[in-house]
């Protein structure tokens, strides 16, 4: 049996028996006016974190949800996206399309101004997805792509670079390990269909975004999540695990290389009112900056004695120096 499908396998049954302990989501659900989530909806969240961020949905647009679960991530999509098709949904399992298919009709009687037409249900396949070129305004993925081994995680990237209009979001919640993961556990097919001995160190998953062509990166959030302990796993150390939030953008690629924020800020405090670098850079003094990594090195470089720059917070919420 291969990885893909012990995958299959793992998540039908997840989809017949709702399976709460399957995933621990690490921030807390959405409470959106007038939306009210069906429990077996919540029940099946079978996330690490959240794709939803009202920031991205403006102007009703179209949005591509990849590994449906039980359907909450596609409501709440839904909410911001009020027509016939506006958001997509696509899932390898029948079962899973079947019981999102279910909980749509129970949020159906909750929400008045929800109707089951405005998601499309696809099946098909996260490294062939069954969505024309340059279609999507954002896509999504939450603790799916972590599952793939890396020949199909390129795949599956370029497949949402391919859909995504240009300038549109990719938004990604997976979990990470800057430890060296055993062999043993990489190995293990059920460990890795759970999301968790396929976690990638956080800058080679950001290389791997990098290099599938998305411009922009933004780091959202970073949290603990998980631990393979000697006990209950094949290692001999503590592995830990984090959850990550990540946005993707379909930037043009700059010549010096992606614009990658992780939480830096840059602070002028000289004796001008602003220090400008000359490179589309202007510090107002005492005004803080958020700045990508690259420019926070390009600014220490410079050695001045009157720009702070923080250290990565792991936390970039818009705005800034790109």
């Amino acid at each position: 049996m291969s990885y893909l499908d012990a995958t299959h396998d793992l998540y039908k049954a997840a989809a017949e028996t709702p399976d709460v302990g399957l995933c621990c989501t690490t921030t807390p659900v959405w409470q959106l006016p007038g939306l009210d989530i069906p429990s077996i909806m919540l029940q099946m969240n079978y996330g690490c974190g959240s794709t939803v961020h009202p920031r991205d949905l403006v102007n009703d647009p179209k949005i591509l949800y990849v590994g449906v679960g039980g359907g909450m991530e596609l409501l709440q999509f839904a909410y911001f996206s009020r027509q016939k098709g506006g958001t997509i949904g696509v899932d390898v399992v029948d079962e899973m399309l079947d019981a999102s298919q279910r909980n749509f009709a129970e949020a159906e009687k909750k929400n008045p101004w929800f109707k089951s037409e405005f998601v499309d249900l696809r099946k098909g396949d996260a490294l062939n997805l069954p969505v024309e070129d340059e279609s999507i305004d954002v896509a999504a993925q939450n603790c799916l792509f972590n599952i793939f081994k890396i020949d199909d995680l390129k795949k599956a990237l370029s497949e949402m670079y391919r859909v995504l209009k240009p300038h549109g979001r990719l938004v990604l919640s997976d979990p990470i390990c800057d430890q060296d993961m055993p062999q043993q556990l990489r190995e293990d097919e059920k460990l890795r269909a759970l999301c968790l001995s396929g976690s990638l160190p956080l800058k080679e998953y950001i290389k791997m975004i990098t290099d599938a062509g998305f411009g922009t990166v933004e780091i959202r959030a970073k949290r603990p999540y998980r631990i393979l302990d000697p006990k209950n796993y094949d290692t001999d150390v503590n592995i830990y695990i984090e959850s990550v939030e990540v946005c993707a953008i379909k930037d043009p690629m700059p010549q010096d290389g992606p614009c990658v924020f992780t939480g830096k800020t840059a602070i002028y405090y000289g004796s001008e009112d602003n220090f400008d670098d000359n490179k589309g850079h202007n510090l107002l003094k005492n005004q803080p900056l958020a700045v990508c990594d690259k420019t926070a090195g390009a600014l220490a470089d410079l050695n001045r004695k009157d720009i702070f720059i923080s250290e990565s917070t792991w936390f970039y919420d818009g705005g800034g120096c790109c």
